[in-house]
């Protein structure tokens, strides 16, 4: 629920944050903990080339917004701390993370909105977690990975959540784990190859699967431009009109249900992202920076002004994204 007047400027929905309390992740994490070593930020032992102060420090995050251009930034956790296990004490991380990022979000004069964590393998406690974050000023909706247990969007326990988020009028952010596989330990393919191709699998599971069918009114952003989605498009549509088995369970080609999506402009490439403008809906692009990693989009807003929609656009299509 966003009951103040968001400030003026492009909102970039796509940016993370977690309390240095909490940097040692939720019981179960795949990665972590996270450490300070002299003001650089480590997941384990590996170097994540940013400084702390970037990740945990509001006022820092303020400053980095203000020389970027950004007016409104949209806040949830790094992907390694979604509640990936359902170990004791996950709810308990769940709940001190949007208790925090709540507060941080009420103090900052409309310049921050917050993007909660739910459980995610108990749908009871994240229906409850859901309603509260309903409740909550500030918090706009939820952030979740785009597979859970070797499965996406289609299935239970993430359908589940996507149809509790529609139902309570959250938002939907879909965030790749950057899960590991043996043909991607080296030169980071597990995040250069890893991430496009998750993003994209849930990007095709929520459409071939009929779920945006049947959940008309979701709210539901893709980040790193949908990652290979845009590209692969055609060849969806061309399956879904050629197979059976491909439109078993949807009725409407993917390149009609695409321009129902909202994808995030954080490409790296012009050319992508225009592809990603054609395909999506004139409303579906929204500016995003995946702000404070080193994958980030340096300078979100030009990049996506200069290659994309303008601030016009970008800022009436996050709002809408955000329920506004």
């Amino acid at each position: 629920m966003i009951s103040a007047p968001l400030a003026d400027g492009v909102i970039d929905v796509h940016s993370h944050w977690l309390p240095a309390e909490l940097f040692d992740l939720p019981p179960g994490a795949p990665y972590g903990p996270m450490r300070d070593r002299d003001g650089e930020l480590c997941l384990g032992d590996i170097p994540l080339s940013i400084p702390t102060r970037a990740m945990s420090d509001i006022p820092a995050i303020l400053a980095d917004m203000r020389a970027a251009g950004v007016g409104v930034r949209v806040l949830s956790a790094p992907p390694f701390a979604f509640p990936v296990q359902g170990t004791a004490g996950a709810a308990s991380y769940v709940a001190a993370f949007n208790d925090a990022l709540s507060a941080v979000v009420s103090e900052a004069g409309g310049r921050l909105v917050g993007l909660g964590l739910v459980s995610l393998d108990d749908p009871e406690r994240a229906r409850a977690q859901l309603e509260r974050l309903a409740r909550t000023d500030g918090m706009a909706g939820v952030a979740i990975p785009p597979l859970l247990g070797g499965r996406s969007l289609d299935q239970d326990p993430l359908r589940r959540i996507l149809t509790d988020a529609e139902d309570l009028g959250l938002a939907v952010l879909v965030h790749p784990m950057q899960l590991p596989r043996p043909e991607w330990t080296d030169h980071y393919l597990s995040n250069l190859i890893g991430n496009p191709v998750e993003s994209a699998t849930a990007v095709a599971s929520l459409i071939l699967g009929g779920v945006k069918e049947r959940l008309p009114r979701l709210r539901i952003c893709f980040v790193h431009g949908g990652g290979c989605a845009p590209g692969l498009l055609g060849r969806w549509t061309h399956g879904w009109h050629t197979r059976a088995d491909v439109r078993r369970h949807s009725t409407r080609p993917p390149d009609e249900v695409f321009g129902e999506l909202f994808f995030d402009t954080v490409t790296h490439d012009p050319e992508l992202l225009r592809l990603l403008t054609a395909h999506a809906s004139k409303a579906g692009v929204v500016c995003g920076s995946d702000y404070p990693f080193d994958m980030a989009q340096r300078d979100p807003v030009r990049f996506a002004t200069t290659h994309g929609p303008d601030a016009r656009e970008l800022i009436s299509n996050a709002r809408a994204f955000l329920g506004l």
